[in-house]
């Protein structure tokens, strides 16, 4: 593990690491009240007297360390235990949080991160430092673990969330839903959307090697979400071939009543808003379909490894406009090229630096970097390339320096020298 993230400083605790999250919420949509119990099973990495759990906007009532009750205090998202008894390097113990409180999203450098109340629903928009608006958490996106979600709200509305669904149970006027991720899965990747849904199994998929995908809309939207997902499952047939085997245990796509700025990906789901029904938003199924090999099974330890995440998400919009008849993967490789030479060059794809670690230019210059690659090893080596990538690391966490390592490996020090062009100089290389 590589502890506190040095873009996220407030985020985190590098003193342990979590094995699993167990959490029970209790969700109100009208009143937007969220109660919940989190147990988060976890090993010290040196000697602690005192853990710190992110939790922001939220108010713990009662903590247990191993099943005895410890003393803590909040203050500044920050939610600190004192362990009833010194806990020793490498042992495992045990924090139980019970907390409540009216979530919102937090501040942030990169605007409002978190839990989203919509108009008759929630979700939650958790990268890079949401996490503790809704759970508290051990936020550092190297510290990856299991996740079991109990989730109950009134009879009406729908859950979708990380991780394979139970069968839901009615009690009261109440509906509970289990959701259990055993793949390891980082703090931002986890997610809860809540509204007056229903949810259904996507045509085409489940058969012929495609996994299954389910759709979670509101009932109005139903067949609009239907024709917009249409491709998906010819997209995970195109991304399976290039990428390998899809890596995760489920495959949820979410449309919701209200309008998004952008898709959001989470471990094995995505949402969208409704105005991404339409054919112009087909590349951003594309994109977020491809973080489930990029991001969310390979992995970043450091924030400032972004360009991996969405480098590898971009260039799937490019190659997946090629496969479906589009403009070829050059094509949109070149038109982007131009646009990016036209931009300020004073980026550095390796680090690019908190404030532009989103910055458009990360993305489009992470894919180019790789078509770049591609172009100066050919396809048979580029694609074998990717795939070992992601056989190699899945559900693991890499670093730019473990990418390099990849590189030299398939295609000797002049590729690596290449990659190295894109990601180590401001300066934009010919692309070839």
């Amino acid at each position: 593990m590589s502890g506190v993230d040095p873009y996220a400083p407030q985020s985190g605790d590098a003193g342990y690491d979590v094995a699993s999250y167990d959490l029970t919420l209790d969700y109100r949509v009208r009143t937007n009240r969220l109660q919940g119990t989190a147990v988060i099973a976890a090993a010290a990495v040196g000697d602690l007297t005192t853990i710190s759990l992110d939790l922001v906007g939220l108010r713990a009532s009662r903590v247990r360390v191993d099943g005895a009750p410890a003393r803590f205090s909040a203050a500044a998202g920050k939610l600190r235990v004192t362990s009833p008894r010194p806990i020793v390097a490498g042992q495992a113990f045990e924090v139980e949080v019970a907390y409540a409180g009216a979530p919102g999203p937090r501040r942030s450098r990169w605007g409002a991160v978190g839990w989203e109340e919509l108009t008759d629903g929630a979700l939650v928009a958790g990268q890079p430092t949401g996490a503790p608006t809704w759970f508290p958490c051990n936020d550092r996106p190297d510290d990856r673990a299991r996740m079991t979600m109990r989730i109950t709200v009134d009879d009406g509305y729908t859950v979708a969330a990380t991780g394979v669904p139970s069968a839901a149970t009615r009690r009261a006027g109440r509906v509970t839903t289990t959701f259990t991720s055993t793949v390891p899965t980082a703090t931002y990747l986890a997610a809860v959307h809540v509204g007056r849904y229903r949810t259904g199994a996507l045509a085409g998929s489940g058969v012929a090697g495609i996994p299954p995908v389910t759709v979670t809309a509101p009932p109005a939207l139903a067949a609009a979400a239907g024709r917009a997902f249409a491709p998906v499952p010819e997209m995970l047939r195109v991304f399976t071939g290039l990428f390998g085997p899809y890596p995760q245990e489920a495959c949820a796509l979410v449309v919701t009543a209200d309008e998004l700025e952008i898709p959001l990906e989470a471990q094995g789901l995505a949402v969208f808003g409704m105005n991404h029904l339409v054919p112009a938003a087909q590349r951003l199924v594309a994109h977020e379909l491809a973080h489930q090999w990029f991001g969310n099974s390979v992995g970043i330890g450091r924030w400032s490894d972004i360009w991996l995440n969405e480098g590898f998400a971009c260039y799937s919009e490019w190659l997946w406009s090629e496969a479906s008849g589009g403009r070829s993967a050059d094509d949109c490789a070149r038109g982007h090229y131009a646009r990016l030479a036209a931009k300020p060059r004073d980026l550095l794809l390796v680090d690019p630096g908190p404030d532009d670690m989103f910055d458009d230019r990360v993305y489009k210059r992470g894919a180019l970097a790789l078509h770049a690659l591609r172009l100066r090893v050919g396809d048979g080596v580029f694609f074998d390339l990717v795939r070992g990538w992601t056989a190699e690391h899945r559900h693991a966490l890499v670093t730019t320096d473990d990418f390099r390592a990849a590189v030299r490996s398939a295609g000797g020090v002049d590729a690596e020298n290449l990659l190295s062009e894109w990601i180590d100089r401001v300066e934009l290389p010919a692309l070839g």
